[in-house]
């Protein structure tokens, strides 16, 4: 009987495929009872996605709010009604007087903390409906603007009417809306062409891996090599290391108290803690004390 692989595996996703589908791939390959990815990509961008196999698909929680880089293209002079190159074209003007020096400063007023309108085709829901179902059946719903940050816009190539640029930014930031609003604000409109995620959630391009090299790697029967443990996944959360009583007492599911731990255990932005066995191996992510004496169990991992 194969052993069941509990981890993170980061696929270079390929145009063409909807996220959905590379996660049904990937569960397939792997043999997977469960698998998720942490943060989708439209069928037509390719990238970084980061997908969770088996007991680590109780992770995603705290992938979601990660944050992401990407490389673009904005292809101004075209609107189109879903920002990207799968919409029908809703305006078209020309690029004559566009210079790079507007370009670039139109990239400093998109950086840092900037307002941003959803997209009416996204995955955001309105009374459990998605939005892109209700704009395909002419029921658009727009939603209200929003916060998200853009820590980075470089410009890093213009070829009018094409720009290139990298950005790094939070999470829910729409790409696609950014191309649109800085096509608008040089006055002649634009669409998100071409989208490449190339780092997400703590893991870059140079870690994932195609579908094709996933296959390569189970016909040498050699897949274990493409997952990531649980513990090295969630790096960016402190770890405490605990002996046999505090993982008896954490695998049981049992009240734990400051009292528990020699110190005060560091914690996450976002408040959390992992605890690890002697092996190194994850086997709970506790958060902030709902009351002075007891944290609190996000999850446990049994042995």
């Amino acid at each position: 009987m194969p052993i069941e692989l509990n981890g993170i595996v980061v696929v270079d996703k390929p145009e063409g495929f909807s996220s959905a589908r590379i996660v049904s791939r990937i569960k397939e390959l792997f043999g997977a009872r469960k698998a998720g990815h942490t943060g989708t990509l439209d069928p037509f961008a390719t990238g970084v996605l980061v997908c969770c196999l088996n007991r680590a698909t109780r992770l995603s929680r705290f992938f979601l709010k990660g944050d992401k880089t990407y490389e673009a293209v904005l292809r101004l002079g075209i609107r189109t009604d879903t920002q990207d190159p799968t919409g029908a074209l809703v305006a078209e003007k020309p690029v004559d007087g566009i210079t790079d020096a507007m370009i670039a400063r139109v990239a400093e007023r998109f950086t840092g903390e900037i307002s941003q309108v959803p997209p009416v085709y996204s995955a955001l829901k309105h009374e459990g409906t998605p939005l892109y179902k209700l704009a395909r059946r002419g029921e658009a719903v727009e939603k209200p603007a929003r916060k998200v940050r853009i820590d980075r816009l470089e410009i890093l190539e213009v070829n009018l009417p094409e720009v290139r640029f990298a950005v790094s930014c939070s999470s829910g930031t729409y790409i696609r809306t950014l191309c649109a609003d800085m096509g608008d604000a040089l006055g002649c409109g634009g669409h998100l062409k071409r989208l490449r995620r190339t780092a997400s959630c703590g893991f870059s391009i140079e870690d994932a891996l195609t579908p094709e090299a996933l296959e390569a790697l189970k016909d040498r029967e050699t897949l274990e090599q493409a997952v990531v443990g649980m513990n090295e996944a969630l790096a960016f959360i402190p770890a405490v290391a605990a002996g046999d009583g505090l993982s008896g007492k954490v695998q049981n599911g049992m009240k734990l108290s400051e009292k528990d731990f020699p110190v005060s255990p560091e914690r996450s932005r976002e408040g959390f803690f992992k605890v690890v066995d002697r092996s190194g191996r994850l086997i709970a992510v506790l958060g902030d004390p709902r009351d002075p004496d007891s944290y609190n169990y996000c999850c446990v991992f049994s042995a």
